[in-house]
């Protein structure tokens, strides 16, 4: 049973639903920053710490559905609670260990946790808000993302390089605690809905509406995230002063995208769905073709503006398909979009072969142009 009832929009509370989306995105990425210190700790290679990261996001994509239609009855709090605490344990097991099986396995609950975690989390934040203000709770729930990726992980990253990767895993991990408690104090009770045949995946995925959200999101993903992946060969191939500003101009256009997300996909979907795509095939097209350092500042902050609100657009758009089992309707999109950073990782990497990242970059421009095309079709989905 619902024990809340829908009033105002309330920043406090929504503030601290975007720090859980905040520790989730730097759960799933502190790995990156310190694969040197991790090979070493571990006594592998960094391609095997690299795998890291693999690891997560495999068990997000491969465990979210499953976990998301098991407990689609279950109280969103507590189920949040359960997934907290599992961050945290996943967490500080990798600080404490020296194994490295063990971390290896803390790093798959995790990304279990986290494969239940995306598409609950805005499930539940929309449960709390009437439907002309699902958009704007989303925008804020998942601005705990670009906040973590272009605050928090280089703050992370600093304190395992200073100190050491097992004390940056212990302190994210106290982080998370605290959060926890924060969220079992001050969030409200919301109840799961009663299981179904509308609700289940399969039926989801006769849903036109839905596979065209999906869709779009592994044109976006694969392309965003196929370049993404590559960045530094980016920067060195168009010879652009470094990677840290590269870092900092992506992180200011990702806030704006996700500024203007919560401004405006309430009532302009499409738009905001084409506008994001087409900042990023502007970037892309400036990357391929103009050598120029000032256009490619600019670059990066269109590219930074086609990227940062990925999330929202695409789980505010899946949710608008469905009357019910919204919470189910957005673990098939949470799915799509962590299968397709594999996708667009990997052919990234297939293409990099070339010795340039200049295929990849085309790569990202067809795909993006195709997803523009698409939206442009797509009046009554992204309605």
């Amino acid at each position: 049973m619902d024990h809340t009832q829908k009033h105002g929009f309330s920043w406090p509370l929504f503030i601290l639903m975007a720090s859980i989306t905040f520790m989730a995105i730097l759960s799933e990425l502190m790995p990156s920053g310190i694969l040197p210190e991790m090979a070493s700790g571990f006594g592998i290679t960094e391609a095997q710490a690299g795998s890291f990261v693999g690891q997560y996001a495999i068990a997000s994509a491969l465990f979210g559905i499953p976990i998301i239609s098991a407990t689609v009855e279950w109280d969103r709090k507590k189920l949040l609670m359960l997934l907290m605490i599992g961050f945290a344990i996943a967490n500080i097991t990798i600080g404490f260990v020296s194994v490295y099986w063990i971390a290896a396995a803390a790093r798959i609950v995790g990304g279990i946790c986290a494969g239940a975690l995306w598409p609950m989390i805005s499930a539940y934040g929309m449960s709390l808000v009437s439907p002309n203000e699902h958009g704007k709770a989303v925008a804020v729930i998942m601005a705990g993302t670009t906040v973590g990726m272009s605050i928090g992980l280089p703050v992370m990253t600093w304190i395992g390089t200073t100190f050491s990767f097992h004390i940056e895993f212990i302190t994210m991990g106290i982080i998370i605690l605290i959060i926890a408690v924060l969220c079992q104090m001050f969030l409200p009770h919301v109840g799961g809905e009663k299981r179904s045949k509308s609700n289940s995946p399969f039926t989801m995925l006769k849903n036109k509406g839905v596979l065209m959200v999906i869709l779009l999101t592994v044109l976006a993903v694969v392309a965003n995230y196929g370049i993404y992946t590559y960045i530094t060969n980016l920067v060195k191939d168009i010879h652009y002063p470094g990677i840290g500003l590269a870092q900092i101009l992506f992180g200011i256009g990702s806030i704006l995208s996700v500024l203007l997300a919560g401004r405006f996909i309430d009532h302009h979907l499409q738009s905001v769905c084409i506008g994001m795509l087409a900042a990023a095939g502007i970037a892309m097209s400036s990357f391929y073709w103009i050598d120029s350092t000032f256009i490619h500042h600019l670059s990066f902050i269109f590219w930074g503006i086609g990227f940062g609100a990925l999330v929202t657009l695409f789980q505010t758009a899946v949710t608008r398909q469905v009357t019910k089992g919204t919470a189910i309707a957005t673990s098939l999109q949470s799915s799509a979009f962590n299968f397709s950073i594999m996708i667009g990782s990997t052919t990234g990497g297939w293409l990099l072969t070339s010795g340039s990242s200049a295929p990849i970059v085309m790569m990202a421009l067809i795909l993006l142009v195709a997803g523009i095309i698409i939206s442009l079709f797509a009046k009554k989905t992204l309605a």
